[in-house]
């Protein structure tokens, strides 16, 4: 009798621990399945001619790191987009020439892209590139100014001809060029393999993966069981690349909204660098198509881009306005969200979750298992500007 009981104390931790093991449902797995695998394969960019060529890449990296590309000669890409940081900035809000009212995006995996920017403003790498040149609040240049700035540089004009000729007299033509350019670089940027994707690949085949936390795997089952979440971070990115209305204020000062997926469109249709137009080196037009039907609707008020959850740990803080802070917050967000400040169009995505301590703390858990260190390590540039290899 008294090993019985001794028997039953040892024992009464381990049944308690394999009580809060969660199993997963068929229907459970192949949603989780679904999230992979990873990486994916690489692509070329039909609408940029030198998408995945070495020379492009390398001066796309010499532009994205310089500041020559700026209206005081002090800003580059690289100062909101820090690579240990996630290629963001860590800051609510960036500043350029003046301050900016959305967070800095990451730029890993952007090339996985459909839509860029919170807003979609921009529906191409090269756009998303030029968009911030010319944005008076952010790096404060013309056309004329780029190209003037490649032909006045000996090294940088040298690897311009290399790749796309002589330096057109067209400033527009450098310009988009140029951001061909830095987006050719930009696709390189990506994510490595995380605990997750080992987890998913061995579930894909019916193997365990003991390494893998035991909160994340509760995490995991509320990702896509009870939190519903995979509805809009789906895929091996974790998005869906389109728009929503989280339930986070549109208000950015006292009598000024931020609009979102509205003047996002609208922004898009009226640029000379959308797909629609004469930088678009599909001659297909393929790339096109959802650039010519896109149209702004009542609904797309206060809509913002889902982004990716990978390496989501280094883009802190969180969401279009950079409002909430820690994984945590993001987490009591979604939990509490009231679904009166969510306007849907029928289609009611958000609803509060009503998670408790335990599980919002195992969201959290699965959350980070989607990240890695090793992708936030600084930068070896690996060209010299003041050469032309």
């Amino acid at each position: 009798m008294k090993r019985r009981l001794l028997a039953l104390v040892f024992l009464a931790p381990i049944s308690a621990a394999l009580a809060q093991q969660p199993t997963f449902t068929p229907a459970e797995i192949r949603k989780i399945v679904g999230h992979g695998p990873w990486p994916p394969p690489a692509t070329l960019d039909a609408g940029n001619r030198v998408s995945g060529k070495p020379d492009a890449i390398a001066l796309g990296e010499i532009l994205f790191f310089s500041t020559k590309l700026s209206g005081n000669g002090q800003l580059a890409c690289a100062t909101c987009h820090v690579p240990e940081l996630g290629w963001s900035d860590g800051k609510k809000t960036p500043n350029g020439l003046s301050a900016v009212d959305r967070n800095t995006p990451g730029l890993l995996n952007i090339r996985l892209n459909r839509w860029f920017g919170w807003d979609g403003g921009s529906d191409s790498l090269m756009g998303s590139v030029i968009r911030p040149w010319l944005d008076t609040r952010e790096m404060g240049v013309s056309p004329v100014h780029v190209a003037k700035a490649l032909r006045e540089d000996a090294a940088l004009a040298c690897r311009y001809r290399k790749i796309f000729g002589p330096l057109e007299s067209d400033d527009a033509v450098v310009m988009a060029n140029a951001a061909k350019a830095i987006a050719a670089f930009q696709e390189t940027l990506a994510t490595s393999r995380t605990p997750f994707d080992d987890f998913r690949d061995a579930l894909a085949v019916g193997r365990a993966d003991p390494s893998y936390p035991e909160a994340a795997k509760r995490g995991l089952k509320i990702f896509v069981g009870k939190g519903d979440c995979q509805l809009c971070h789906f895929g091996p990115a974790f998005t869906n690349g389109e728009f929503h209305d989280t339930g986070i204020s549109q208000f950015i000062a006292p009598g000024k909204i931020d609009n979102g997926r509205f003047g996002g469109i609208k922004f898009l249709r009226e640029s000379q660098f959308n797909r629609l137009g004469r930088f678009n080196d599909d001659a297909t037009g393929a790339n096109a198509v959802a650039t010519r039907h896109v149209e702004t609707t009542h609904r797309n008020w206060g809509e913002f881009k889902v982004p990716t959850l990978r390496n989501l740990e280094a883009t802190v803080p969180y969401m279009h306005n950079g409002s909430l802070a820690s994984l945590h917050d993001v987490v009591k967000h979604y939990s509490e969200v009231s679904p009166d400040r969510v306007h849907s169009d029928g289609e009611a995505l958000i609803r509060p979750l009503r998670l408790s301590a335990q599980e919002s703390d195992d969201l959290v858990a699965f959350l980070r298992t989607l990240s890695v260190a090793a992708d936030n390590r600084p930068f070896q540039k690996r060209h010299d500007s003041r050469t032309c290899e």
